[in-house]
């Protein structure tokens, strides 16, 4: 009796480990591990020379960090490039589709015929696969056959070369991402005006205030968690596109339309460029880490705040 009363404290203060242990371990093996090893490999570069295969990687420390930076170094000039046009992308993505879906979200909180439709055909395309919905908008974009250029030619413009114009290309990536993605913002949304009670619009009407001013003193403050979780997520995804490239120019021409993770994609079989790419990946980690902390600090904030 007194063994198995002195087991039971050890028992019983083992169990949350054990039970979190196949987690942990799984975190540990897929993220911490590779984490680590990513980080190590972007202070290394491929050994180089005739026998360079059987060599082990040269430590470099941060020189692969300071090239990227570098506009004169040929990976330099293009990741800049890249990470100029993600956080242009990033921006765009967030100031339009985070207000598109706002706006959605206030059109369909009212009841009108047709509702459950409208509100299906305006989140469809957030669940089709992004390659499935690039393909779409690659046949839009299209120079001779696309309905883009036949509509800008029933109008006697001669049409636009979206995906191969520089100047053009970045452009129609954001639109198809906007449009996949404000639908699926439009939910979050729909489901923070829903949970608004109704009697607090009734009091501001009796009080003699309009749809603007119960919008401004009213909707936008009880949204400010939904809003800002919205915004980071946007952020978000927008430093983690990558598939819709591959359909839509392939980030050309001339990286024009590149964005990060597709520039680590392009590098990732290529044994010189190794230290770079963990490189890279270090960057973009740190980009959507800053992001995400920004989410716990703000989101979690007291209402009083």
């Amino acid at each position: 009796m007194r063994a198995s009363s002195r087991r039971k404290p050890l028992v019983a203060l083992l169990q949350p480990y054990l039970l979190i242990a196949p987690t942990l371990v799984l975190v540990l093996m897929f993220n911490v591990v590779p984490a680590i090893r990513t980080v190590n490999d972007s202070l290394h570069k491929p050994a180089r020379g005739l026998n360079a295969a059987g060599k082990p990687p040269e430590f470099v420390g941060t020189q692969n960090f300071r090239d990227l930076f570098d506009h004169g170094h040929y990976m330099g000039s293009r990741f800049l490039r890249a990470f100029r046009n993600t956080i242009v992308f990033a921006l765009a993505t967030v100031t339009v589709g985070v207000p598109l879906g706002l706006l959605l979200a206030l059109l369909f909180n009212h009841k009108q015929p047709l509702l459950g439709v409208w509100r299906f055909a305006v989140f469809y395309p957030s669940l089709l696969p992004l390659i499935g919905a690039a393909s779409i908008w690659s046949f839009i974009f299209s120079d001779s056959i696309g309905l883009a250029n036949a509509v800008l030619r029933s109008l006697g413009h001669p049409g636009l070369n979206w995906l191969g114009d520089r100047n053009l290309v970045l452009l129609s990536v954001i639109v198809v991402n906007i449009w996949k993605q404000a639908g699926y913002f439009m939910i979050f949304f729909l489901a923070g005006l829903q949970n608004i009670p109704r009697d607090l619009y009734e009091a501001a009407s009796l009080d003699g205030a309009g749809e603007m001013q119960q919008f401004a003193a009213l909707t936008l403050p009880l949204l400010r968690r939904t809003l800002l979780f919205v915004i980071v997520i946007a952020f978000i995804f927008a430093f983690q596109t990558v598939e819709q490239l591959q359909a839509l120019g392939e980030g050309g021409p001339n990286d024009s339309a590149n964005l990060l993770l597709y520039l680590i994609f392009q590098n990732i079989s290529e044994r010189r460029s190794w230290g770079y790419v963990n490189a890279m990946t270090i960057v973009l980690i740190g980009v959507v880490l800053t992001f995400t902390i920004s989410n716990f600090l703000l989101f979690e904030r007291d209402e009083n705040d």
